[in-house]
């Protein structure tokens, strides 16, 4: 009797770009069978430690697959990840959306919609040179999709039955940058709206506030349909890390950008980037550190420990020793949660307007997540008024 074959399958690790990426390698895929793809990160080193552990767990699971690594990850730390024997093959990052990279025919179908919000990645690589980081070296120069082509996207994925659209990249805020005429984002945002009436919702993954242009302000401000929730490419609340991190803001440039957005639209909920123990970081620059979490007030924070990554000049740098960079860490998240915790508690009666997934919760405009109701259809766009919240979800 022949083996079953199992049909093809994308692990995706990290960042919202990966998400989008992943789900149209899975459709140049449809045909494959018995084949494992890990789209991975390396943005930290734990980063990459998680990537090595899906790679074997996946082994694990799928003993028969032809098992290949594709992400940052596979370029960054090649030689690493093609030595494991759980491997089969890598992709280059730069080919892995090329469909002869996966010996797939070349009118591969894009990738349906497989979510109620559909990512969609308008940009791609960086052009900028962060001390910290190491994407530029996994992902290239800054390149962007033309106005056409992101309207394209959207179009399929409202064919597929999307009810958000989210905006994502390695650097989103340089998108067009590379484009004849240099158009803004918020051209982009706006052609986007103008074009498909219809779509309910749009939302914006992480901008580097500095380079927030007047439209997208505008937009985020004041159109309804843009969801009142700017996640932040912050980094730190300390001016001095973030002229040794290479940043081009400083702290009173965030301040300034959050006041105007509030005073326009109060309802707008803040996430940020936020890296602690970076190198040379004494306990006054991490006091700085915490208190931009309130003073912005920050209810969706991403903490991240610093961890030095190869040929990076922070690597370079004097290092904070672990031990404080964890507690540090530790001590960021908590004040976060404080913050978190009491934005859920004054969202309590208020109408949400949810976005129903498919296990039982949704996403409000500001991105809180809902309980709704039993047999909700995936979506739904929900009117709910919580009463409650525990754990970080709304009731």
């Amino acid at each position: 009797m022949e083996p079953l074959r199992v049909s093809a399958e994308v692990i995706s690790l990290g960042c919202r770009l990966n998400i989008a990426e992943s789900e149209r390698i899975r459709a140049m895929l449809a045909g494959e069978r018995d084949v494992v793809v890990v789209n991975s990160c390396a943005v930290t080193a734990e980063a990459v430690r998680t990537t090595r552990q899906a790679i074997r767990k996946a082994r694990r699971a799928r003993p028969d697959a032809r098992l290949l690594v594709t992400g940052c990850a596979a370029e960054i730390e090649r030689d690493t990840i093609a030595a494991m024997p759980e491997v089969d093959g890598l992709v280059a990052n730069t080919r892995k959306l090329d469909p002869r990279a996966w010996n797939a025919p070349e009118s591969a179908p894009p990738a349906p919609a497989s979510r109620t919000r559909a990512f969609i990645a308008v940009q791609n690589g960086c052009d900028h040179a962060c001390t910290f980081c190491v994407i530029p070296q996994g992902r290239g120069p800054s390149r962007s999709l033309t106005i056409e082509q992101v309207l394209a996207e959207v179009e399929r994925d409202m064919a597929h039955n999307a009810s958000e659209v989210v905006l994502t990249g390695v650097d989103v805020t340089s998108w067009g940058h590379d484009l004849p005429g240099k158009p803004p984002l918020g051209e982009l945002v706006r052609a986007i709206l103008d074009a498909f009436p219809a779509l309910p919702r749009l939302r914006m993954s992480s901008l580097d506030g500095i380079e927030i242009d007047p439209l997208l302000f505008e937009l985020l401000a004041y159109e309804p349909r843009v969801m009142p929730h700017l996640h932040l490419s912050l980094q730190h609340g300390n001016d001095l890390i973030l002229k040794r991190m290479k940043r081009r803001h400083s702290r009173g440039d965030a301040v300034e950008l959050v006041a105007r957005l509030k005073a326009a639209r109060p309802e707008i909920a803040i996430g940020a980037d936020l890296i602690a123990g970076f190198p040379t970081e004494s306990a006054a620059h991490h006091a700085d550190n915490l208190s931009i979490v309130r003073e912005l007030d920050i209810v969706h924070g991403h903490v991240f420990p610093y961890s030095p990554r190869p040929g990076t000049p922070a690597a370079r740098m004097p290092q904070v020793a672990r031990e404080a960079v964890k507690a540090r860490a530790a001590e960021l998240r908590g004040v976060v949660a404080e913050r978190r915790d009491a934005w859920l508690g004054a969202l309590i009666g208020t109408k949400q307007s949810v976005l129903a997934e498919s296990d039982g919760t949704g996403y409000g405009p500001a991105f809180a997540r809902v309980a709704v109701p039993p047999g909700a259809p995936r979506g739904a766009i929900l009117s709910i008024i919580p009463t409650r919240h525990e754990k970080g979800l709304l009731s």
